[in-house]
């Protein structure tokens, strides 16, 4: 077999073997040259194949996807594949695939072409008389996981986008309500292929396959041929990941926002999300996902966490501890000398009679009250209240001038970076957590619209405010 690149005639169907899509290092796919002698694993040259596995004591967990912008669990609850947060486990069968035999078709043959629902497959349709089809098969060493706005069974992890304000991150996931009339998240957004032998790597490739087992990439979609003769190709509003720089829970550091490409390549990003024009291929960096890697599917941003990092995040009962242990303090409203109290972590969004609020401003935590508007900023609401965030107010302790909010534990122990104690707070949300988890996510572009980034609150996707996007809480200890 030549080692120079085949370029196929247009309309011409090649009924070769496994030998026409030797894939390249740089696809860090593994598919055997030779069907008799397939490939080990990574790392491994005596691995056991699917089937021989011995029974593991407890499942293993290749890692969890948490949406950002949920506080523990979607607003109306977690439900079957429609949720804020996903284990992904080894499958008691592996249902990953990898690349096999390439054709090139008349366009107009491609769905007859098409028409064995058990083979999975990629599109490239090149123009109105010229196709690309590559089939894949069955690889047992790895596990297939899918994620889209679709809630047909081929989907693992339903994530769908809600209308949020404009100083929000979008990336809500619904259960009915609220969801934008127009979504941007594409039906089958991603795909993520888990390595079944230790250390269970984890790769990410845009688009997935759909109900029919293909992925379709039209006449539009940004595609092309490699220079070794295979496809490649681009989804239409794109999947961007950003790795950290360096260890997410160590030294958190944001690293650069790029794009995955169908074959699972790292590109810079196109000039705008949906251009037709790729960006610069990125040689020295892979589609591998670490401790902190974030994907980005155009209107929700996913934390990929795995199993180490996991390890130093605080626990839902730890929370509830550091809830415990807070409100054990008696913090005291300084000007009302009213003990203040955290609520528990089940209640969300109705604010509490004892519920801490913060000057945002200057960090100043006191009970509710309803006086201090600046005259400029309006008075109060009917009945003298209020609600979060409306208008300016004054500190009575230093006299600082801005936003007056209640205060929030952060609930989704996977966002934090450590278990350290709740002492500071994002702005202007009031969410609170530990000092390294604020400082860490106060430093990170999150993806907004088709062009911009702005570091958010990652526990409701408020835009962060202020100088360093957090402030440290100032607690009146009690008197007596």
């Amino acid at each position: 077999m030549s080692s120079e690149p085949q370029l196929w005639p247009v309309g011409m169907v090649l009924e070769g073997s496994s030998e026409a899509l030797c894939p390249p290092p740089s696809l860090e796919l593994r598919p055997s040259c030779n069907k008799s002698q397939p490939s080990p694993p990574l790392g491994s040259s005596s691995q056991p194949h699917d089937g021989v596995f011995p029974e593991d004591k407890e499942p293993v967990k290749y890692g969890e996807l948490v949406v950002l912008g949920h506080n523990g669990s979607l607003a109306n609850g977690d439900k079957g594949r429609r949720r804020s947060r996903l284990a992904l486990y080894k499958r008691p069968k592996a249902n990953g695939v990898k690349p096999d035999v390439i054709h090139n078709v008349s366009t107009p043959l491609v769905s007859k072409a098409l028409s064995n629902k058990s083979q999975h497959s990629i599109s490239y349709t090149l123009s109105r008389s010229h196709s690309v089809i590559v089939e894949y098969t069955h690889d047992t060493n790895t596990d297939m996981f899918q994620i889209g706005r679709s809630t047909e069974s081929m989907i693992d992890f339903v994530v769908t986008d809600t209308a949020g304000s404009s100083g929000q991150v979008g990336g809500a996931v619904g259960e009915g309500g609220g969801q934008s009339v127009q979504s941007t998240i594409s039906r089958y957004a991603c795909r993520i292929m888990c390595e079944r032998s230790a250390p269970y790597t984890a790769r990410i490739y845009a688009a997935g396959f759909d109900s029919s087992k293909n992925i379709f990439l039209g006449e539009r979609a940004a595609k092309w041929r490699t220079s070794d003769g295979l496809m490649d190709g681009l989804t239409t509003n794109g999947v961007l990941v950003m790795h950290p720089a360096g260890e997410f829970v160590s030294e958190p550091a944001p690293g650069v926002w790029r794009e995955i490409s169908v074959c699972g390549n790292v590109f810079a990003l196109r000039e705008t999300r949906s251009a037709q024009q790729r960006g610069k291929l990125v040689e020295n960096e892979s589609n591998t996902l670490q401790d902190g890697s974030l994907i980005d599917l155009c209107g929700a941003t996913l934390l990929w966490r795995t199993p180490p990092g996991l390890r130093h995040t605080p626990t839902l009962k730890q929370l509830e501890c550091l809830r415990q242990e807070l409100n054990a303090a008696r913090p005291q409203c300084p000007v009302g000398f009213n003990t203040l109290a955290f609520p528990s972590l089940a209640q969300r969004e109705i604010v509490d009679k004892k519920q801490p609020w913060v000057y945002v401003n200057c960090g100043h935590v006191h009970g509710y009250h309803n006086w201090g508007y600046r005259k400029e900023k309006g008075p109060p609401g009917p009945g003298g209240t209020a609600p979060a965030g409306t208008g300016e107010r004054e500190c009575p302790m230093c006299r600082r001038v801005g936003p007056y909010v209640p205060l929030w534990l952060g609930c989704e122990g996977g966002l934090y970076l450590d278990a350290g104690p709740p002492t500071h707070a994002f702005c202007p949300c009031g969410h609170v957590c530990s000092e390294k988890t604020v400082a860490g996510w106060s430093q990170i572009p999150l993806p907004h619209g088709t062009h911009a980034f702005h570091a958010a609150c990652p526990f409701c996707g408020t835009w962060l405010t202020g100088e360093q996007g957090h402030i440290k809480l100032i607690f009146q200890g009690p008197v007596d």
